[in-house]
């Protein structure tokens, strides 16, 4: 993936090393899958973070305000940053086309634990956007995690991660979760918002490219592979050894990875309306 020409956001709020590290750094995977709460903190990765977040106080620490010298993640820092600032620059014209205004989203980068504006985050439910704060909340530890244990390495899969979730904030901008009832299953709402977010990445990644050519060989194949990776199916098969339909939040593996590509071909965010489609 080519980054020379992304520019870095400014809308950081960098919180590592800011609560000494405290809380444990659970294992993905620790929480149930298939619960509902997606709107009110909405995960990446199948973990139902309201099993994990509680009445969360504290406020917000300011970027500068973490533990001095360099870290080993500084580099997955400043990458995060140059795909944030992509995003803002890639969906404030294509919202503004729609007459919709956009406002920048803050990329929050933390260890572990962290006060949010939808309660306590930990880094158990892996990347995470707040609609309450407009924060995206991510423990860079979990970079690590989405090759080893997901089997999706690469500079992509971990942009695909970050554009997922900024595309839940374009839904936040556009009023698309306060519209839809909370509704989880293999047709629910959860799913439909989830699929979108897909696309919604997908779109980013096209306008991306035309931009700032970013894609280099193999790209399309690993953001692909992270879609796969994150399946409802494929998770919960991991996790149980079977699947339940009716316990679904995010989609099955083919649906994420269709979405994703639909996204990707099209640019067009109007082929992402999901909750009209008939057949996900």
């Amino acid at each position: 993936m080519r980054l020379d020409d992304l520019r870095p956001t400014e809308n950081t709020d960098d919180r590592r090393g800011a609560f000494g590290g405290y809380g444990p750094h659970l294992a993905f995977g620790g929480g149930g899958l298939g619960l509902v709460g997606l709107l009110i903190v909405s995960a990446l990765f199948g973990v139902n973070p309201m099993d994990l977040l509680g009445g969360g106080g504290g406020a917000p620490v300011t970027q500068g305000e973490q533990a001095g010298g360099p870290r080993a993640d500084d580099a997955a820092y400043q990458f995060s940053r140059r795909i944030v600032g992509s995003a803002e620059d890639v969906w404030a014209p294509v919202l503004q086309a729609k007459g919709v205004r956009f406002t920048p989203a803050t990329f929050t980068a933390y260890d572990q634990v962290t006060p949010t504006g939808c309660g306590t985050g930990q880094a158990s439910a892996g990347p995470f956007y707040c609609p309450a704060d407009a924060h995206i909340y991510l423990d860079l530890a979990f970079y690590n995690e989405l090759g080893a244990r997901f089997g999706a390495p690469g500079d992509f899969a971990k942009a695909y991660v970050v554009a997922h979730e900024y595309g839940h904030h374009i839904q936040n901008l556009l009023g698309t979760m306060d519209r839809t009832s909370q509704s989880s299953g293999a047709q629910g709402s959860s799913v439909r918002t989830e699929l979108q977010a897909d696309c919604y990445a997908g779109v980013w990644a096209y306008h991306a490219n035309q931009q700032f050519k970013i894609l280099e060989s193999g790209d399309v194949e690993q953001g692909l592979a992270a879609a796969s990776a994150v399946g409802d199916d494929t998770l919960e098969k991991r996790q149980q050894g079977y699947v339940v339909p009716d316990s679904f939040t995010h989609g099955t593996s083919a649906q994420r990875v269709r979405w994703f590509r639909r996204g990707l071909t099209s640019g067009d965010m109007d082929q992402c309306d999901t909750f009209s489609a008939g057949s996900l």
